[in-house]
């Protein structure tokens, strides 16, 4: 697993005790504007899936979320959350053979488009037969392994990098790591406390 995200300009997000957030300065590759980083523990499935609730109380249509993690990560599981919080239909569950799914929302809110990006090789290109430009006004369009392929969607998206201990173990242990980029996402810190 990788370290956790932590270094001289930590700090402690309310309401998540024994988490920390860097502050932005130097905590995001250069190249990346705007952009602030909060650093989440999660000791359990359930612990995920509540995050996946808070986060979805900060989102709204036009959101895009990027998803990385190795198998078995919890992707899905805080996408799960992220349905039960935005009040979609149907339960959520991996579209790794479909590619995507749509929960249109039960409560007037933002339909969530959930899509697995895993078996599409290269980017933007092989996605637009998805219509995600065509979804993304009006919906939450989370992308499990979208990293180098949905970028173009959107100037402001939030990436969300789960990372987890690997080989014959039954850890539990996340440690999440939200980078939110663009102006959309200057106040991401605030909103999860």
């Amino acid at each position: 697993m990788e370290a956790p995200h932590s270094g001289p300009a930590a700090e402690t997000v309310p309401g998540t005790a024994g988490t920390t957030a860097p502050e932005p300065a130097g905590a995001v590759p250069e190249a990346v504007p705007e952009a602030v980083t909060v650093t989440l523990t999660v000791t359990s499935p359930e612990q995920m899936q509540d995050l996946g609730r808070r986060l979805a109380r900060v989102l709204a249509p036009g959101d895009l979320v990027m998803l990385t993690g190795e198998l078995g990560a919890g992707k899905t599981t805080l996408t799960r959350g992220l349905g039960e919080g935005l009040g979609v239909r149907g339960a959520v569950t991996s579209p790794t053979f479909v590619i995507t799914r749509v929960h249109p929302s039960l409560t007037g809110g933002p339909a969530l488009v959930h899509v697995d990006a895993y078996r599409l090789g290269g980017g933007l290109d092989e996605m637009e037969d998805l219509d995600l430009d065509v979804s993304l006004p009006e919906s939450v369009v989370v992308v499990e392994w979208g990293d180098g392929k949905v970028e173009e969607l959107a100037d402001d998206r939030l990436r969300v990098l789960i990372d987890r201990a690997t080989g014959d173990t039954d850890d539990e242990r996340r440690e999440v790591t939200l980078v939110g980029i663009g102006t959309r996402w200057a106040g991401l810190r605030a909103d999860l406390s």
